[in-house]
């Protein structure tokens, strides 16, 4: 493997049996991200990181959560257990330390990671990241649909599946049309950015490969993430690099407000007229954040 090659269907055997789908872009040789996915997603959402993380010599290991992708379902689920299998994600790829990123929803995922595994973590970075649907007043500015439809099906988890049954339905049938769906729901600037070509291509490539094993994985997400997540913010020892956009109607601002009031050491960029897919253009800045944590630190 060359330092601009992407290796996008790699699998491990964790030691409950499970398969955990991988992804690897920027440098094979490169200090260590694991990057984690937006609902729905899969690990393909990380080749916009290709290219600034492989300038600057990082190594993105990007992981499908359990019922996405390449990953095996795990019944019952909690967004707590995912610091595990991260762990031993990085323990098979011989990594001691690491950084990790989540975008969307899975910025949850990166904070429990932090939360944790305080002493493997270096920093972590959420990008868009959902915030705790529980919080009085976090869900203002956003899409009335979203919010319904993580809280309801938060509460019912027949009706999450439902969902998901027919959003994969869609996307096995006319991807394109999801796309273009999204977009609408989407601020005029993500709309934007959905228009170029490239762009299109890899959020098709995306939203496909999260639903190529079912719509399980994504059922279990929209119940979870619209749930208490099991740890508090304030627990976060490493810091937190956190980019919100202003126009954002996915993920409102009020959630990437709270977050960073609550989580001990945060940075926050709040980005006024910026929508959701802030990790297309702005994943430079987070590699930025990340190479201040490299210097005079040994990594394994």
């Amino acid at each position: 493997m060359t330092a601009g090659d992407a290796v996008e269907d790699e699998v491990l055997r964790l030691t409950d049996g499970r398969q955990l789908g991988y992804a690897q872009y920027g440098r094979p040789d490169g200090e260590p991200i694991f990057y984690f996915h937006g609902h729905p997603g899969s690990r393909v959402e990380a080749r916009f990181a290709h290219p600034a993380a492989a300038a600057a010599g990082f190594r993105v290991l990007a992981l499908d959560r359990p019922g996405y992708g390449l990953s095996d379902l795990k019944r019952g689920r909690a967004i707590t257990d995912w610091p595990a299998d991260v762990a031993e994600a990085a323990d098979q790829l011989g990594i001691s330390r690491f950084f990790v990123a989540g975008a969307s929803g899975g910025g949850p995922y990166a904070l429990a990671c932090a939360w944790r595994l305080p002493h493997r973590v270096i920093r972590a970075a959420v990008i868009s990241g959902v915030g705790p649907f529980h919080v009085p007043g976090i869900t203002r500015g956003m899409r009335w649909q979203n919010r319904i439809g993580f809280r309801l099906g938060a509460r019912w988890p027949s009706l999450a599946g439902a969902l998901m049954r027919s959003m994969r339905r869609s996307v096995v049938r006319r991807p394109e049309r999801t796309i273009d769906a999204l977009a609408r729901a989407m601020s005029p600037a993500d709309a934007k950015i959905v228009r170029r070509p490239e762009v299109r291509a890899i959020l098709t490539a995306d939203i496909a490969e999260a639903f190529r094993g079912g719509s399980d994985g994504a059922a279990d997400d929209m119940v979870l993430l619209g749930r208490p997540w099991g740890f508090g913010l304030h627990e976060i020892e490493p810091e937190v690099y956190l980019w919100q956009g202003e126009a954002d109607t996915l993920v409102p601002p009020a959630m990437g407000s709270y977050q960073s009031a609550q989580i001990p050491r945060c940075h926050a960029t709040m980005l006024p007229g910026e929508g959701h897919l802030l990790i297309i253009d702005r994943m430079p800045d987070l590699i930025s954040a990340f190479q201040q944590g490299v210097s005079g630190r040994p990594l394994g």
